[in-house]
């Protein structure tokens, strides 16, 4: 049962379709079913969908205005720090951390660059496979492991970056090693960013920091 809401869902058609005197309702297929043809339990089951559906509109709709709020707000925030140490408002905004001042609520603003890789990437595997093959049994394991995971792709089929930004900070002397680290910095493209927000709370200062789940996954 869903339980009850403190702001009203939003309207969503029931589904019923009126045409010469009769009610209908359209079937996945798109044809339409004559309303006392349909069983009670699927009429039932389409109406508390329904229902789910009008509050998780609202709650979509209350989430997208309080993120943009908390944008706000912490804009004005920054352009009276800036006011008071005499820098100009604008400019692009790295990641930045806003706390209480008993140091036990903070807000964390992150920013993610999208990035893509170009063919160059190419030229840096075969770079890495050369350093493999001439270093062969005598490489170190997780050297050939970084080296490994660094091109190996996701479910999407895209380059785990996580693993990329691993092997640009491994140190090693070898030329062709730092021609390979090269290669994938060639290689990178920064298309765009996005920007997220967590949210973290503690009881005290020495506990460990709880983060407050606004999205449903992790509700």
């Amino acid at each position: 049962m869903v339980p009850k809401s403190t702001f009203e869902p939003h309207p969503v058609p029931n589904g019923i379709i009126e045409a010469n005197g009769n009610q209908y309702m359209a079937d996945g297929k798109g044809g339409l079913r004559a309303l006392e043809n349909i069983p009670a339990m699927k009429k039932l089951q389409d109406e508390q969908v329904r229902k789910i559906f009008g509050f998780a509109f609202a709650l979509a709709a209350q989430i997208g205005r309080f993120k943009g709020h908390v944008y706000e707000d912490l804009g004005s925030l920054d352009a009276l720090m800036m006011q008071e140490y005499g820098l100009t408002v604008g400019g692009p905004k790295g990641n930045r951390t806003y706390a209480t001042f008993d140091g036990l609520m903070k807000i964390e603003v992150r920013i993610q660059d999208r990035i893509v890789y170009g063919p160059e990437m190419q030229v840096a595997k075969a770079l890495f496979d050369k350093v493999l093959t001439e270093r062969a049994a005598g490489s170190d394991p997780l050297i050939r492991s970084i080296i490994t995971s660094a091109f190996d792709t996701d479910k999407e089929g895209q380059i785990n970056r996580a693993n990329v930004f691993v092997l640009l900070n491994v140190k090693d002397d070898d030329p062709e090693f730092k021609r390979g680290q090269e290669a994938i910095r060639d290689a990178m493209h920064v298309i765009g960013s996005k920007s997220y927000l967590r949210f973290q709370h503690r009881d005290a200062f020495d506990a460990p920091w709880q983060t407050l789940t606004i999205d449903l996954a992790s509700a």
